[in-house]
């Protein structure tokens, strides 16, 4: 459909992909609305993402912000055994922020009018590019793009069928904040993306800004970020995934709704497995929480006007640190599509679809792999070139 004038396009989900698509789109003339289901701005309890060069696009070529003021560099790569000796120590620059630093960096960079809270999306004409909220609301554009998660709603009406599978283990994640943790300790951690791994689990750690700090991420504003991952018999997930009130969570439990008697397993289990500086990043972490490992494969990304992006489409399990990052390269490449069919939308989606759908699978296949060596097979070096952060392929 050629427009004479630039796409409306309805945005389902204010989170990171469905800002980064909505500036990325507003930026080419789109007319671009937002809407998001909760009824307040979002706020993530202690995630740690790693910025890949789709994920900070936006800031460097805006010259919105120093990335310095959202992230803290590393340039190494360190890998611990169970008895803390080092097993690997390289060369391999990132850079680390937190959900809720690049969530306020992104929405800082929108117009809020067009950021439209409390819209729960209750049906959805893809053909036509029309939607239903909660509210009584409808949205009528030209081109709707579904960015609304992991556990996304546009996905259970457009692609019932897919499946989320359990990967078979989990990861208890936290944030302990430098100022919690000795001296030593954070020294070791600050200049290193740090892995330990011992036989069927691992742990990665790094530093990151403290992510309710409003001041840039410099000495006493900073964290540590860790992931651990440990296998978790199915028929034990009901129980370690229902908080503190009695519900049972399917993908995530939040920061202080971890039952206390997990947590208090965790740290234990934490000085038994981890060498001493490691054992103490968990135990002064006041509220870890808890994500399973899944995987959602999408058959298809377009459904008429209608797509969907970001985990939305394919939920991978972290090991590669895309998943952040798959969300704005999508946004991006939609993005390109369109300027490239003159903002023909039907011409630029179908353009669009088969890169984004082969790069959602290789991911999904990447992490997989990753994650069988680590938990699994056990078949995997201290600094491995496979194992490497990287969206499309180790290290890229």
């Amino acid at each position: 459909m050629r427009m004479t004038q630039k796409p409306r396009v309805a945005i389902i989900g204010g989170s990171l992909g469905g800002l980064t698509a909505a500036l990325v789109l507003r930026d080419i003339g789109c007319e671009v609305d937002v809407y998001e289901r909760s009824a307040t701005r979002l706020h993530s309890r202690g995630a740690g993402i790693v910025l890949h060069e789709s994920t900070e696009r936006y800031f460097v070529e805006h010259n919105v912000l120093d990335l310095d003021e959202i992230s803290v560099a590393a340039d190494r790569c360190r890998y611990f055994d169970a008895d803390g000796n080092v097993t690997f120590d390289g060369p391999r620059p990132h850079r680390f922020t937190t959900w809720n630093t690049l969530y306020n960096a992104l929405l800082g960079c929108m117009d809020e009018a067009h950021y439209h809270l409390g819209e729960t999306m209750t049906s959805l004409d893809a053909d036509t590019a029309r939607v239903t909220f909660e509210s009584g609301r409808v949205a009528e554009a030209d081109l709707v793009v579904c960015a609304d998660g992991i556990s996304s709603t546009a996905r259970q009406l457009l692609s019932p069928e897919t499946e989320t599978m359990y990967a078979g283990y989990i990861g208890w994640r936290g944030l302990a904040p430098e100022a919690d943790v000795s001296p030593e300790t954070f020294d070791k951690l600050l200049d290193a993306l740090t892995y330990a791994g011992i036989p069927e689990s691992h742990i990665v750690l790094y530093a990151c800004p403290t992510p309710d700090e409003a001041n840039a991420p410099g000495p006493g504003n900073r964290a540590v970020n860790w992931v651990w991952y440990r296998n978790v018999d199915p028929d034990d997930l009901p129980a370690l995934m229902t908080d503190k009130t009695g519900y049972t969570h399917a993908i995530s439990l939040h920061a202080g709704g971890v039952q206390d008697h997990y947590v208090d397993a965790l740290k234990a289990d934490a000085a038994e497995a981890w060498p001493d500086f490691l054992a103490e990043v968990v135990a002064k972490t006041a509220q870890p929480f808890i994500q399973v490992i899944i995987d959602v494969t999408i058959p298809r990304m377009v459904y008429g006007r209608t797509l969907i992006l970001g985990d939305a489409a394919f939920a991978a399990r972290p090991h590669a640190a895309a998943g952040t990052a798959k969300a704005a390269e999508d946004a991006w490449k939609l993005r390109d599509a369109l300027v490239a069919a003159d903002f023909d939308v039907d011409l630029a989606v179908e353009k669009w679809e088969p890169t984004q759908l082969q790069l959602g699978r290789d991911v999904i296949a990447r992490n997989q792999a990753i994650g069988t060596k680590y938990q699994v097979t056990g078949d995997w070096e201290p600094g491995e070139k496979f194992l490497e952060f990287g969206l499309h392929g180790p290290g890229a």
